[in-house]
């Protein structure tokens, strides 16, 4: 049987692979695993239930689920808080600062609105590790809790969660943003009612788009995978900036006063150079995966800051910044993550963040961004090949090597076989765009030619 758990949580098209009986099952398997009582130092929590905190996206079939997921864990002795519509950063920081046993947030992301998903945090808002999700993917077929009396958890609402969370994120800002117009694009998602309080309580002159949340238009058209419509806005309205999220606000991509995007490479070289200035940047290292620009790289080593490079996703970013205990990681797709202030990816830290940044030196945001140059990158999907070959491929080894070859320092190629479906990943950067479209199709035929079912 594949694994119940993805790279984020349990996620699928919602009342088809995500039910309302999953959503229960998982609340209850959760309940026995992270349940316990137990605190980070193995200290039971004295005289009380576990306590855990419930968040969803504005998506419709969020509410039901998380009815599921509140009624499972509260029928298995959890004391529910539902802290209703707020971004997945949230749910994690107030798993912490409420000192919660544990954390459920229900989303899907950048995903379209029928999808919908399920992901928990542990003490402390950090993310579970693979070995305590197959505990509870195990616990799904095992004895559940049914407790009685007093020991049956209730379900109240968390009434102060957001006013938490913006005091939280306001805390963190080392300059004011007065004086900086930005266009915020809250893809009609978990940011719509956080984002835009923030960005104006912080004292930036704030127009929105993409704030209107039905249940059903959440990413459509808008939002970090969207920003046709951002640039326009900026451009429309004269903004200094533009900020999108995603659905469950974790990400962060910005566009600047000409409509140009700024990815997630470029806001965490402008972060990380600013840190580094400000003595904030630990070990003077940047945490990146292998799909990051190698124009990240070169900018940072111009500038005297490590790249530590990890596989692709924000839990293998995370794990490098919590065994190095660094400062600062991300992704190209615009997760940013700052270790000081939140334990996951937070597309609202971020964007306040970059915005200081621009009130601090006083220069634009495509002053800053500046400082990288962006590699010519292209990807082609190889489909319908035996990706767990790849690695034993003499002759795709040997084309690699060639590329590489023809390439030097002034670009790279990565392979990367899909971890759900028959494709490889080709991936070229070079220093002009004929040159990587060239070498990545040249490749993807090899690819074609060796592995083809």
């Amino acid at each position: 049987m594949p694994r119940l758990f993805g790279t984020d949580g349990v996620r699928g098209l919602a009342n088809e692979d995500l039910t309302v009986e999953l959503a229960l099952g998982l609340a209850q398997a959760a309940a026995v695993v992270l349940g316990k009582g137990q605190h980070a130092d193995g200290r039971r929590a004295s005289g009380r239930r576990p306590i855990a905190v419930v968040a969803r996206d504005p998506r419709v079939s969020g509410e039901f689920l998380s009815a599921a997921v509140a009624a499972g864990l509260a029928s298995s002795g959890v004391d529910v808080y539902d802290a209703g519509v707020i971004p997945t950063p949230a749910a994690a920081f107030l798993t912490a600062d409420f000192k919660a046993d544990f954390g459920v947030m229900i989303s899907a992301s950048h995903n379209p609105a029928p999808d919908n998903g399920i992901k928990f945090f542990a003490v402390g808002g950090t993310k579970l590790p693979d070995v305590v999700e197959d505990r509870i993917e195990l616990a799904l077929g095992a004895k559940k809790l049914s407790p009685t009396g007093v020991e049956v958890g209730f379900i109240r609402r968390f009434a102060d969660a957001e006013d938490r969370y913006v005091v939280h994120l306001l805390s963190t800002l080392p300059h004011r943003l007065d004086g900086i117009h930005v266009v915020l694009d809250c893809a009609n998602g978990a940011a719509a009612g956080v984002s835009p309080q923030v960005f104006t309580d912080a004292g930036a002159t704030v127009t929105v788009i993409g704030a209107e949340p039905d249940g059903y238009n959440i990413n459509d058209g808008v939002g970090s995978t969207h920003l046709d419509n951002l640039a326009r806005a900026v451009l429309e309205h004269g903004a200094d900036v533009g900020i999108a999220h995603d659905g469950d606000a974790d990400r962060c991509l910005a566009v600047d006063h000409l409509g140009n995007v700024v990815d997630g490479d470029q806001i965490m070289a402008i972060i990380a150079l600013s840190m580094k200035e400000r003595g904030l940047l630990k070990d003077d290292t940047l945490v990146a995966t292998v799909m990051s620009n190698l124009g990240l790289r070169v900018a940072m080593e111009e500038n005297g800051i490590t790249v530590l490079q990890t596989s692709v996703g924000d839990r293998y970013v995370l794990e490098a910044l919590n065994e190095k205990s660094l400062s600062l990681g991300g992704e190209q797709s615009g997760h940013v993550i700052m270790s000081e202030y939140a334990t996951t990816g937070d597309g609202i830290l971020t964007g306040m963040h970059l915005l200081a940044e621009m009130a601090r030196t006083g220069k634009s945001l495509a002053e800053l961004a500046s400082v990288m140059t962006v590699y010519p990158q292209i990807m082609v999907n190889v489909r319908g090949v035996d990706h767990h070959s790849l690695k034993s491929s003499e002759a795709i080894a040997l084309a690699v090597k060639e590329a590489e070859a023809e390439l030097g320092d002034t670009g790279r190629v990565l392979l990367r076989p899909s971890g759900t479906e028959p494709m490889v990943r080709v991936m070229v950067e070079a220093a002009d765009q004929a040159t990587a479209d060239r070498i990545a199709h040249e490749l993807a035929d090899i690819v074609l030619m060796e592995l083809k079912l």
